[in-house]
């Protein structure tokens, strides 16, 4: 029996004040065209002419949804107001608008405040939850509006003069201006594919989706999160950078519902200053592949297990997220060069590099029948459908969406989002190996990173 949809609870949060956990940065790209203020008359120069070009392109924005609600003593459902204050930037002229999406996601009315007060109904284009970044149009716009440049050349550096502009708090458009502090931020707890510039600019509520500048006045980031355990600035911030900014905004002019992101088809492991000692790395560098897909762009392009992942495309990586934020930047079928250290020699790979191989459909999950999983509706993984649930590409198994309430299944505790391992000790891998799987059998299951075993009664 085919179901038309699986529904597994996946709860993705970030708000502009998050609480990431300790973070990796890795190295930037330097230059040396960089001079510092050589007087007190440079020391005094000011923003304002950097403002004056920016600040018109930078927008305010309310949204308005409803919530659907039950009473908690007489358990009757209702409704409930709920809303959100950001910021966003235009980014063309006919009236498209970049936020972060947590500012708009759930929202059924957004409207949108230009610099001028000028105001605007907006619809979403394209909201793309995993870079955080949705795109918006707005209605009704007869001529050209101001807009920022979104400048993906990632030539900053650490230390570079920057502004953050936004609606703080609700207040109205406010500038603050920082340093960057560091450059491709991962493992940040924002972001599984993320890597963020970091500043000390101060950003607080209501700064989300408004525009971080550079000095040229061009939009190199979108303000997103921050680190504090006050909900207010402690001068860590986090911006999307404007690379992924752009793939975003690409794909929704190009009439795109959704951000297709390509793979490598490789995994691995952060080099640690004890794999670096074990394989006489000077230092701990890169991402040691420790899993290649079969067939997949790494394979095609040579990348073995053992292999280290130095950097993509000349921007250096060093854990997973990096990689997968590298890649995920490019558009399907592009290419991009692998710095590789093998053997202890350096060399360099193309690949071409894929969208991931799989359907993310759910309309073939089969709703077992018999067995003591009878009442569950399941559906294999394959990487494409594995990444659009947050989960990993490698991963292998059968996963739970509903589960009937009374059904035997529900009884002996299976719940929606359980990864189906092994069965009797034997991998899982396809429907067909539960349709009968009887009482006193070993499951092991994953359920929300955890590994499970249990036998059935």
């Amino acid at each position: 029996m085919k179901s038309r949809s699986l529904a597994i609870a996946l709860a993705l949060t970030l708000a502009a004040c998050g609480q990431p956990n300790d973070t990796r940065a890795q190295d930037g790209v330097f230059s040396e065209n960089r001079v510092v203020p050589g007087d007190a008359l440079a020391m005094k120069a000011s923003f304002a002419p950097v403002v004056r070009t920016a600040a018109p392109a930078v927008v305010n924005i309310s949204a308005r949804g409803v919530q659907q609600v039950r009473d908690p003593f007489w358990g009757i459902p209702g409704q409930r107001q709920t809303g959100s204050v950001g910021s966003g930037v235009i980014v063309r002229p006919n009236g498209v608008v970049v936020t972060n999406n947590h500012v708009i996601q759930g929202m059924q009315q957004i409207r949108v405040t230009l610099n001028d007060r000028r105001e605007f109904n907006a619809r979403v284009v394209l909201a793309d939850e995993r870079s955080d970044i949705a795109v918006l149009q707005l209605e009704g716009v007869n001529e050209r509006l101001p807009v920022l440049n979104i400048d993906d050349a990632e030539e900053q550096q650490i230390g570079d003069l920057v502004l953050a502009i936004g609606n703080p708090f609700g207040v109205g458009q406010t500038v603050t201006n920082g340093i960057i502090s560091a450059l491709n931020r991962t493992e940040t707890g924002i972001s599984d594919s993320g890597s963020f510039i970091q500043t000390d600019a101060a950003i607080n509520p209501g700064n989300s989706g408004g525009a971080l500048v550079d000095m040229d006045g061009d939009l190199i980031g979108i303000n997103t999160a921050i680190f504090s355990r006050s909900g207010s600035s402690s001068g860590v911030g986090f911006a999307v950078p404007a690379s992924m900014v752009k793939r975003v905004v690409d794909s929704a002019v190009g009439g795109a519902t959704a951000v297709v992101r390509p793979w490598l088809g490789v995994k691995g492991d952060t080099v640690s200053a004890e794999i670096a000692r074990s394989l006489d790395i000077d230092r701990p560098q890169g991402l040691v592949v420790t899993e290649v897909w079969p067939n997949g762009p790494g394979a095609r392009a040579g990348l073995r297990e053992g292999d280290i992942i130095t950097a993509i495309d000349g921007a250096e990586v060093n854990d997973q997220g990096g990689l997968n934020f590298r890649v995920g930047t490019r558009a399907p079928n592009e290419t991009v060069e692998i710095a590789v250290l093998r053997d202890g020699r350096s060399q360099t790979l193309t690949a071409r590099v894929q969208p991931l191989p799989g359907d993310v459909s759910t309309d073939n999950a089969t709703l077992l029948q018999s067995g003591v999983l009878s009442g569950a509706q399941v559906l294999a993984l394959n990487p494409a459908l594995a990444d659009s649930l947050g989960g990993d590409p490698f991963a292998t198994g059968v996963i739970v969406g509903r589960v009937q309430r009374g059904s035997y299944a529900n009884r002996v505790g299976v719940q929606g989002g359980d990864i189906i391992l092994t069965v009797n000790g034997r991998a899982v891998t396809s429907v067909q190996q539960l349709a009968d799987v009887g009482r006193g059998s070993e499951l092991t299951i994953n359920r929300r990173g955890q590994r499970i075993s249990g036998v059935i009664r």
